[in-house]
């Protein structure tokens, strides 16, 4: 099960990253149609990535991956409605709420189950945590900060994999930071 639920994550999370890096080099329609492939397969990666999570008591990781989600549907949402006024602040509400949410619970649960902060997973989760609630709303956004953000969850999480025995799952995040270069390359690019 465990394989399966790392193939599963860490493969959708990895087309996800391989999407949005091919979109910033892309006309404005195939670029539109690869990020909504791309917020759309990173919703669909989160469960398995939660279960594995909450399995290793990885609770700050877990929450984020789970918060996330609304950040997620901000971005296919403005990619779906290609940045029209709408529910899109109610999104951006909504996402920044349970960015904040997801935090605390987070932090508090694994400052609880732990003791305080006492071990290099939970300073590796707090790596993810930013990167990944920061780069998924600077993302949504269009932010180009995005980018660097997800280099900082990829090696943080790529670093938590290997430490907790997840070979898929390592080099899943190894060969998305690749993907996240390449794509804040294209960005960075495209933006000068």
């Amino acid at each position: 099960m465990d394989l399966l639920l790392q193939a599963w994550g860490g493969g959708f999370y990895l087309l996800n990253k391989i999407f949005f890096s091919l979109a910033e080099g892309k006309g404005a329609g195939a670029k539109r149609t690869l990020r909504l492939w791309g917020w759309s397969i990173y919703i669909l990666g989160v469960p398995a990535w939660v279960l594995i999570l909450v399995d290793k008591h990885d609770w700050i990781a877990a929450a984020i991956e789970a918060g996330g989600v609304p950040a997620m549907l901000l971005g296919l949402y403005n990619v779906w409605q290609q940045e029209r006024p709408g529910l899109q602040q109610v999104f951006d509400r909504a996402a920044r709420f349970c960015t904040y949410v997801a935090l605390l619970l987070g932090l508090g649960a694994s400052l609880i189950d732990y003791g305080g902060l006492t071990s290099l997973s939970q300073l590796l989760e707090i790596g993810v945590m930013i990167g990944f609630l920061l780069g998924s709303y600077l993302l949504a956004k269009n932010k180009l900060s995005g980018w660097l953000c997800f280099m900082l969850m990829n090696a943080s999480m790529a670093t938590l994999m290997l430490i907790q025995h997840k070979p898929l799952l390592t080099l899943q995040q190894l060969v998305s930071l690749c993907f996240v270069l390449y794509g804040y390359g294209m960005a960075r690019k495209r933006s000068s």
